[in-house]
């Protein structure tokens, strides 16, 4: 409200000084000319029988109208500036050039202030990342134990059991459904009977499937001393000889902290996880890139997508995750997904350097 109230006693200010001054003008000019009686001259009908005091009035409105449009499109203009610089920095990115002030070229005391918050806001964000990133690459100790290590033995425990049990009797229930089907076709099988023998086929099929997706997320838990680029690029050609998928991708050699390797890692297992469980996808992109200060992961698939609404879909707890794991090192993820148009993960984090870092 202050803002609107400025421009107003501005406009106001503006007016009624061009008014006394056009006035003072007149009555100097007509005293310099030897009239007496100014004032008659400045309120009596003069052109197209219109006191001369209206024109001045008009001129003084119209003096003060503009003044208030050039203090709104200038304020305007410098909050602009300001909006753009919140919006990069909740978008993640610290230290975007444009989020350099140049304090000479506010007008506005209030603007000068709100610009020295957001660099002070930049700063503090800058430092969080940093610490985020620091914490999150000590070890949590359980009982003596990293709790890393408790879970990559759990989950090599359940991965095993799983392809030990699970994974062989449905093989073994597919290969017998395989041979029920090519019998059905050569003695004579009710049709309904051979609908049904199909349908039971797909669904282990698709059993199986979903049970590669399982083991894929479960094995692969670490890098295992490979680069984040050898370890996607591996996670991408298992998946290729396994699942019936085309994939695409684009993965570049970064050098950036172990534990945002590892997390980043994580992350790709859990997207490609939900997109082969849920998403029902025949096309699958994944880059990885350095642009500015930001390392950028992007997921893209053509599957059934869903409505962002709704926090219950199917995969919602996997993307929580994401979530999660990104935020623990100061990132931002960005998922746009639509009803049968695909999913799109966007996931940025900010590379923070020390004073003494290369």
């Amino acid at each position: 409200m202050s803002k609107k109230y400025s421009n107003v006693h501005l406009a106001v200010y503006t007016g009624t000084t061009t008014f006394f001054v056009l006035v003072m003008t007149l009555f100097i000019y007509g005293y310099a000319l030897g009239e007496k009686n100014l004032l008659a001259i400045l309120l009596g009908p003069r052109f197209f029988y219109i006191p001369i005091v209206v024109y001045l009035l008009v001129i003084s409105l119209a003096t003060g109208s503009t003044a208030y449009l050039v203090a709104a499109v200038t304020q305007k203009r410098q909050f602009s500036q300001i909006e753009e610089k919140l919006q990069l920095l909740a978008a993640g990115n610290y230290k975007h050039p444009l989020l350099t002030f140049d304090s000479a070229k506010l007008t506005d005391v209030h603007l000068i202030n709100m610009a020295t918050d957001i660099e002070k806001i930049q700063q503090k964000l800058i430092s969080t990342s940093k610490e985020l990133q620091q914490l999150s690459s000590r070890p949590q100790m359980v009982d003596g134990t990293t709790k890393e290590k408790i879970l990559e033995e759990e989950r090599h425990r359940l991965a095993r059991e799983l392809h030990d049990s699970v994974s062989q009797q449905l093989f073994a229930a597919m290969m017998m459904m395989s041979a029920l089907n090519e019998q059905s076709q050569q003695v004579a099988v009710l049709e309904p009977y051979k609908k049904q023998l199909a349908m039971v086929a797909d669904i282990i099929n698709a059993a199986q499937s979903e049970m590669r997706a399982l083991l894929l997320h479960l094995r692969p838990v670490n890098l295992e001393g490979k680069s984040l680029k050898q370890g996607i690029e591996q996670l991408l050609k298992e998946l290729q000889t396994k699942v019936q998928i085309k994939l695409k991708w684009d993965v570049e050699d970064i050098n950036v902290a172990a534990t945002i390797e590892d997390q980043l890692f994580r992350v790709v297992q859990e997207l490609l996880s939900n997109t082969l469980r849920h998403a029902k996808a025949n096309e699958l992109e994944v880059y990885l890139q350095i642009i500015g200060p930001n390392l950028i992961l992007r997921v893209i698939d053509d599957g059934v997508g869903f409505n962002q609404e709704n926090d219950e879909h199917a995969g919602s707890y996997g993307l929580r995750n994401v979530r999660e794991r990104i935020a623990s090192v100061g990132g931002t993820t960005k998922i746009i997904s639509f009803k049968d148009q695909g999913t799109s993960v966007e996931i940025k984090v900010p590379i923070v350097k020390g004073e003494d870092d290369d």
